[in-house]
């Protein structure tokens, strides 16, 4: 057999963090109390492991893992899909919260959305190859180059204030005739909607 590798996430809680992936298409097929609490989920193909850690609080939380998938967008939309249902939104501030699938400048392009679970882990998905749309994306204008560089705050590094900033003086300079403007406003209205201002 092959080496294996199974990242363990901590949170606060793992009946929580079962019921929420029981949400999302998970089913739990491991879990433990003693000697230290510990659950997996098993959804969508693959598993989710998480080991109870006393204190622990979503917003000090720097954990992640990465989930390589051939098309995110149907894992995404499973995910909404949930979401919804059990929640009657999609959610985009908060714990948990989720990003939409969009191709990221610091992936080569690649697409991917984020999931940021109730203990605040932030579980990627990313698609293992670009696709051709995508890798033919270049910034072609200032407002494109800040368009790529507001997803990447926003979706990979969580910082929603800074690209809304980075964004808001981008659509203000730019040319009406953009063919990113429409984009770069779609996003800025995403934005200012997870926006904790």
């Amino acid at each position: 057999m092959a080496p294996q590798v199974v990242a363990a996430l901590p949170c606060g809680d793992i009946d929580e963090i079962a019921e929420f992936f029981g949400v999302l298409g998970f089913d739990v097929t491991y879990r433990q109390v003693r000697p230290n609490p510990y659950v997996v989920v098993e959804g969508h193909g693959f598993p989710l492991h998480y080991y109870g850690l006393a204190g622990h609080r979503p917003e000090a939380s720097h954990s992640t893992c990465i989930v390589l998938v051939d098309d995110t967008e149907p894992i995404f939309s499973a995910f909404a899909d949930g979401l919804r249902a059990a929640y009657g939104r999609l959610l985009v501030r908060g714990f948990p919260r989720i990003t939409r699938p969009r191709p990221r400048k610091n992936a080569e392009g690649r697409t991917g959305f984020s999931l940021i679970d109730p203990a605040g882990n932030w579980i990627r998905f990313m698609r293992v190859t670009p696709e051709e749309a995508e890798r033919e994306e270049p910034a072609a204008s200032r407002l494109g180059e800040a368009l790529l560089n507001a997803i990447v705050l926003a979706d990979s590094k969580g910082d929603v204030e800074q690209a809304l900033k980075v964004l808001r003086g981008a659509v203000g300079r730019a040319d009406p005739r953009d063919e990113a403007l429409p984009r770069a406003l779609g996003f800025l209205a995403e934005l200012e909607e997870r926006s904790d201002a």
